[in-house]
């Protein structure tokens, strides 16, 4: 399975966002990509009062993104957007994905929201203005059983360890908006600690650059195998990369080092 991770700096502006996003998912299918993903906030990232009004899956993200997979017959990981949430104040913080035909094949709410507090440096409470999901969902993408996560939720192992052992993930994706300060220590070493423990490929797709007065993301888009190896990653600009998932090498790690059958608790 070719993978491409499709990194973006989205601004204030849907309709651009989205119209470089179809760009990089012509890119993607150009390049033979079996499957694409993008990042978090794929449509929107700027000022709250600017931000386009909350809608379901169905909606025009939706819409937009269920027919690039239908032209393109891929299958495509939308990132996430804005779906409308539980009450007027709140939204969900919605991944989607589409299957080559353009039909929902399934869909995920951020779990973990990004609530921090750095003196001088950030302030940014996410569960403010968006509600928590409560499941976890693991799917079925191009054969392969790929686990859901956005962003933040990175930092929580314990989610992935279900993904993997639960609900069987071979693949983890993480659609994602890291920030400057925190994406150039942490990101790297979160993403392949992930895949290694979970002995599972992790396909990552960052924001990168300045999208508000004060807000920069890393970047740094990349795909990992379960050994932990870096099999493709991003300059810090906007583009695809692509690298081939090998599940015969996942089975022949995960039974020479069976960590995850060893496991205690």
């Amino acid at each position: 399975m070719r993978v491409a991770v499709c990194q973006l700096n989205a601004r204030d502006n849907r309709s651009t966002n989205l119209a470089v996003a179809r760009d990089l998912l012509d890119r993607a299918a150009a390049a033979g990509a079996d499957v694409a993903v993008l990042p978090e906030y794929v449509d929107y990232l700027g000022p709250t009062d600017g931000a386009p009004k909350p809608e379901p899956v169905d909606g025009e993200v939706g819409s937009f993104f269920a027919a690039a997979a239908s032209d393109l017959g891929m299958w495509i990981h939308a990132g996430s957007f804005h779906e409308t949430g539980p009450d007027e104040l709140r939204t969900y913080n919605t991944t989607m994905v589409f299957d080559p035909s353009g039909r929902l094949a399934a869909s995920y709410r951020k779990i973990h929201l990004y609530d921090v507090e750095i003196p001088g440096r950030v302030s940014y409470r996410e569960s403010s203005s968006v509600a928590p999901g409560d499941e976890t969902v693991v799917a079925d993408i191009a054969g392969v059983r790929t686990g859901l996560s956005i962003c933040y939720d990175l930092r929580f192992p314990e989610l992935y360890r279900r993904l993997a052992v639960d609900g069987g993930a071979q693949v983890l994706v993480v659609p994602a908006a890291f920030m400057m300060h925190t994406g150039r220590d942490h990101w790297e070493v979160l993403l392949r600690a992930r895949a290694i423990e979970n002995q599972c490929y992790v396909v990552a797709a960052g924001q990168i650059g300045d999208h508000e007065p004060g807000r920069t993301c890393f970047g740094r888009s990349m795909i990992v195998d379960p050994w932990g190896t870096i099999l493709a990653q991003a300059p810090d600009a906007v583009g695809i990369v692509t690298a081939d998932l090998d599940m015969d090498r996942l089975r022949m790690i995960r039974t020479e080092l069976p960590s995850l059958a060893n496991r205690r608790l």
